[in-house]
Order: C-alpha cells, then sequence, then structure tokens
C-alpha cells in the first residue's frame, strides 16, 4: 500500500481522507492557504505545507505547486477529493507525467466523460438512454436555434464542459433562446474557459437520481445503489436519502444495470457516479457521470457498510474488489443534510449531534474560523433509520441538538424541512425548493411548523 499520500484539498473532505488514511496506516502530507492554516486537516496531518494566501487559484487549483510538493515530501499518490482539480484531466495527467498516482481514473477517462456531449455520443453508442438533444456542439447561435426547433421547447442550453449548474439556462420560447444561448456560453467560459454549449430537452419536474459506482483496474464493475438528490437551491444539493422514495424494485434494478453498462463504456476504474434524470412517467435518462469521489458519499457507506475512500485508496494500488454485486447489501434508510455557512466568521460555540446511528462529518471545531473564500459547506449530518420516518425523525433530533454559534447556517431551515407534508411523504422533485422555500422560510420566521 501506499507509504505517503498529498491531500490536495482541503475541509471536511481533507479531514475525511486524513482519517481514513490514518487508519491505512498511510502517512498524509495537507496543503493549505494561509486561510486554512488553524484548519483540523492541518493541524492533525502527518506534514502540511502552506502553499500560498487565500485565492484557491494560486493554491488548491495551483498544479505546479501541488506536483512539487508531492515530488518534495516524497508522496507517491494524490487525493484530489472533491471540487478544485478533481476532474481535471490536465491535472490527472500532469501527475503521471510526474511518476505520482492521480487517486481517481485515468486522465483520458475525465477527459471523456466531462465534456458532456462526448459522455451522451458514447451512452448513445452503448444503449444508455439520454436526454433528447440536438447533434453535437451548438458552436453558432444558429445551429442552436436549428436544434431547439428540432427537439422544441421547453429545452436547456447546457455547458459541454460544465457542472454545478453553471453554464445551464432553461428556455420556454424561441424569443428567449438568443440571450440563453449567448449568457449560458459565457457564464461557461468564465467557470471552466470552455464556451461550448449543447441544445437538450428540458424535463419538466424530474428527480436527480445517481448511482454510486466503484470499479477496479481489472474490469470488475458494481454499483452500491442509488441516492435521491432532488431537492436542490439554484442546482446546489441540499439533501440526499437513500433509497429514493420514487423507485420501485424493478426500476432500481434497470436503473442500477444501465449505471454498470455507462460506467463499463468509458472504461471506468475508480469511484463515481452515474448521474440520471427520472421524469414523471418513470422514465430515466443518463445526464452525467461524475468521476470523482462525492459530497454525499456517507449515505452510500451507511447504507451498505462500506468504506469509499478505503475503495478508492486500495483500487488506485491496483488491487481487486473484494465484493461482488450479490454480496453488496443495503439497508434501512439513510438521510443526510448539508449544513451550510450563510456568514463567515469565527465560531463560538459548536456542538454536534451524536448518538445511534448518527454522524456528523466536518472540519469545525470550537474557535476555528469559517472563511469567506471558500465553499459554504461546513458541516454534513448524516442518519440512518429502519425505514424512511424512522430517518426523518432523527434526522429531526439530530439537527436540534446540532449547535453552531458565531455564524449563520441553514440548519434550522433543514431542520423545518424534516416537518414539511411533501417531504415526509416523498412527494418531491428537483423544484421543490423554489416552490416551497417561502413556506420554510416563513415557518422559521414565526417559530413553527405545519405538523
Amino acid at each position: 500500500m501506499w507509504k505517503r499520500i498529498l491531500i490536495a484539498n482541503r475541509g471536511e473532505i481533507a479531514l475525511r481522507i486524513l482519517r481514513c488514511c490514518r487508519e491505512m496506516g498511510i502517512e498524509t502530507v495537507v496543503v493549505y492557504s494561509k486561510e486554512d492554516e488553524d484548519t483540523l486537516p492541518v493541524l492533525m496531518a502527518t506534514k502540511s505545507i502552506c502553499i500560498g494566501e487565500a485565492k484557491a487559484s494560486e493554491t488548491y487549483l495551483n498544479q505546479e505547486v501541488l506536483i512539487e510538493c508531492a515530488k518534495k515530501t516524497f508522496c507517491q499518490a494524490i487525493h484530489p477529493g472533491y471540487g478544485f482539480l478533481s476532474e481535471n484531466p490536465s491535472f490527472a495527467r500532469k501527475c503521471r507525467e510526474n511518476g505520482i498516482v492521480f487517486i481517481g481514473p485515468d486522465d483520458h477517462i475525465i477527459e471523456k466523460m466531462g465534456n458532456k456531449q462526448a459522455a451522451r455520443e458514447l451512452m448513445t453508442a452503448h444503449g444508455v438512454p439520454i436526454v433528447p438533444g440536438g447533434e453535437g456542439i451548438a458552436d453558432t447561435y444558429e445551429k442552436a436555434l436549428t436544434d431547439a426547433k428540432k427537439i422544441g421547447f421547453p429545452l436547456l442550453i447546457k455547458a459541454s464542459a460544465g457542472g454545478g449548474g453553471k453554464g445551464m439556462r432553461k428556455v420556454f420560447n424561441e424569443e428567449e433562446l438568443e440571450q440563453a444561448y449567448y449568457a449560458a456560453g459565457q457564464e461557461a467560459l468564465a467557470a471552466f474557459g470552455n464556451q461550448e454549449v449543447y441544445v437538450e430537452k428540458l424535463i419538466l419536474n424530474p428527480r436527480h437520481i445517481e448511482f454510486q459506482i466503484i470499479a477496479d483496474h481489472h474490469g470488475n464493475v458494481l454499483h452500491l445503489g442509488e441516492r435521491d438528490c432532488s431537492i436542490q437551491k439554484r442546482n446546489q444539493k441540499l439533501l440526499e436519502e437513500s433509497p429514493s422514495p420514487a423507485l420501485d424494485e424493478e426500476l432500481r434494478n434497470k436503473m442500477g444495470e444501465m449505471a454498470i453498462r455507462a460506467a463499463k463504456a468509458s472504461g471506468y476504474n475508480s469511484v463515481g457516479t452515474i448521474e440520471f434524470i427520472l421524469d414523471e412517467n418513470k422514465e430515466f435518462y443518463f445526464i452525467e457521470m461524475n468521476t470523482r469521489i462525492q459530497v454525499e458519499h456517507p449515505v452510500t457507506e451507511m447504507m451498505t457498510g462500506i468504506d469509499l475512500i478505503k475503495e478508492q485508496i486500495r483500487i488506485s494500488f491496483g488491487q481487486k474488489l473484494i465484493l461482488t454485486q450479490e454480496q453488496v447489501k443495503a439497508k434501512g434508510h439513510v438521510i443526510e443534510c448539508r449544513i451550510n455557512a450563510q456568514s463567515s466568521g469565527r465560531v463560538n460555540m459548536l456542538h454536534f449531534p451524536s448518538g445511534y446511528r448518527v454522524r456528523t462529518d466536518s472540519y469545525l471545531y470550537n474557535g476555528c474560523k469559517i472563511s469567506p473564500y471558500y465553499d459554504a459547506m461546513v458541516a454534513k449530518v448524516i442518519v440512518k433509520g429502519n425505514n424512511r420516518l424512522e430517518a426523518i425523525r432523527r434526522m429531526r433530533r439530530a439537527l436540534e441538538e446540532l449547535i453552531i454559534e458565531g455564524v449563520q447556517t441553514n440548519s434550522e431551515i433543514m431542520h423545518l424541512l424534516m416537518f414539511h407534508k411533501n417531504f415526509i411523504r416523498g412527494d418531491y422533485n428537483t423544484h421543490f425548493w423554489e416552490r416551497h422555500s417561502e413556506t420554510l422560510l416563513q415557518w422559521n420566521r414565526e417559530g413553527n411548523a405545519d405538523d
């Protein structure tokens, strides 16, 4: 096994990787910006190296500096976590060229699956259903208009190299198309350095269902079940649960088989997800592949008992999967709430929930500072129940125990979500938040919920 790994990330995921490495007997090197010098990953690592000031472009996104740090500290591998350079094929390639293992899929796989249009074409060739759309990149407005007339409104303009909702515009009629086309392209260029966009049908009121994939370098591919991540705010996930209330066993098996087919088509060899949308008629469509560990990976870990970070590291070392598909057993019901900071500052008082089947992943501690420079997520609260209602009740209790004083967070409104009738019934889709957030905010102002 690897002797020393460089963790090219920060916050909660850096700490999660570090803890796993410690259990595996692997030394860790953590890089950090001056803004993060007092964070737990920095304090707990075998060795920590400051690589600059606060700007991510000069620190966590600085490929040359990260490679140099790994070489100077004799790290054999780099774990990129999620975000930052985790899905950057150039960085994965530079690692390989410098004799360092990138803990993730091969760079050509990241490149192939990171281009959404290329991924769509690959899935079509292997019989995986995709959302109806135009042929190829809409490299001119005239091409976008031709595609739009072919597939019909409403539709989506989507960045080919995009993710996280950036470079995406909904278009409901032809009058909106031109402005949306250029706006999506400019946003994509600013976010990803690539302004290519394509046109696809807008599926109204969908569920967002992702299947966890794990694959080794020996041709073995498994899926570890699904996560329903339909509750989103501006395309950013707020809550994930498994199993999805929208799937029955027959549909779950069918989607799982397609997820494995998609992973095999790409030649995948790490941990990742196959992302689907599910329409109101229970028809599902591939939308993208995430070639990294996911924020919500603890949901699957609690469902299956499989340590995904450990397996990701094992795979990167060339080891085979130790399970077969038949041996993967998912039990109970798991819910994860993302706790996001809504202000920056110092945490004056902190208390995490605990107890039976409650897990909290966070880099916070009493007196720590929450920076305005990076992602707003500061904690994840994950609970498990024997069934969905038990999990909801346990999450209510867990969020009632959570105390983060000194900064504002969304913990109260996530707690109120656990009382919303539509959520309790499992009756929600990706538009839930925009339709019901005002109700939740009103409950929050009035200090009550409609039971």
